[in-house]
């Protein structure tokens, strides 16, 4: 399969894009099979964090050059709907995007063109030192897809993600990191221990105010302070209806780590 699941005790799934010979290049079957992995997730109540990681040498390599080929023949010779060919492919990426809980990219390699978008799709990065990262679309003589335009000025600023975007030049991943593209950069070999800790600690919050917290913050950039004040609250309101709450306030008094029952 292009796309393996590992489930572990403590509510964190693995995802991991599992074509190594091909540097994990984007196919409209890995695409695929992640809807159907992220599909299945959003339905279990165990999930408290999702992990999305390559095998390696790579975390991807972009869209697969052979369809990309085979795209530009197609939209040549005409009758052929490139638009909406293009949007379902987003679409099978940036499933990610709908899962109710966070999502954290462990950038172990190499995450180049639209592989890098899915990366930007998630809710946390940690991204490999010497990893070589950037939008080369350009570069390609493609405009930017999956998300780019949207992803990079969130996370950049709009100037620095133009540069970016406009020179299609690859950075290391601890360039990147330092100009706010991830948390924080680390040697490839440890990447995806430091991701599954940031997991783990996630895992440990409480699952309702985490889901919550995943819908709060995925709309906060798009509302104005009155609607973001609302929102919290109605949000707090929920909150104290709840045994997580009366757990982590038990926890609070007896000065020990609290167990969330998830309701």
């Amino acid at each position: 399969m292009p796309v393996l699941l590992d489930r572990r005790d403590d509510g964190v799934a693995v995802l991991t894009f599992d074509d190594p010979q091909r540097r994990n290049a984007m196919t409209a079957a890995m695409g695929e099979e992640l809807t159907a992995r992220a599909g299945a997730l959003s339905r279990d109540p165990s999930l408290r964090a999702v992990v999305i990681t390559g095998s390696p040498p790579a975390f991807s390599a972009g869209g697969d050059l052979d369809m990309l080929e085979d795209l530009a023949r197609r939209a040549r010779e005409g009758g052929f709907d490139a638009t909406a060919t293009m949007r379902a492919f987003y679409a099978g990426f940036l499933a990610l995007r709908d899962l109710p809980v966070p999502v954290l990219a462990a950038v172990n390699g190499h995450a180049i063109g639209a592989g890098l978008c899915v990366a930007l799709a998630a809710d946390l990065r940690i991204v490999a030192s010497e990893a070589k990262v950037g939008l080369n679309f350009s570069r390609l003589g493609l405009h930017p897809g999956m998300g780019a335009t949207w992803f990079l000025p969130r996370l950049l600023g709009p100037e620095r993600a133009a540069a970016w975007l406009y020179t299609g030049a690859l950075s290391d991943g601890e360039t990147a990191a330092a100009q706010g593209l991830a948390l924080e950069a680390v040697p490839a070999e440890a990447v995806l221990t430091r991701t599954l800790a940031l997991a783990e600690e996630v895992a440990a919050a409480s699952p309702v105010v985490i889901r919550q917290l995943k819908r709060t913050l995925s709309a906060s950039q798009e509302v104005d302070l009155p609607t973001a004040l609302e929102t919290e609250a109605a949000a707090q309101a929920v909150s104290y209806g709840t045994e997580d709450l009366d757990e982590g306030l038990r926890a609070a008094r007896e000065k020990r780590a609290p167990r969330f029952p998830g309701r």
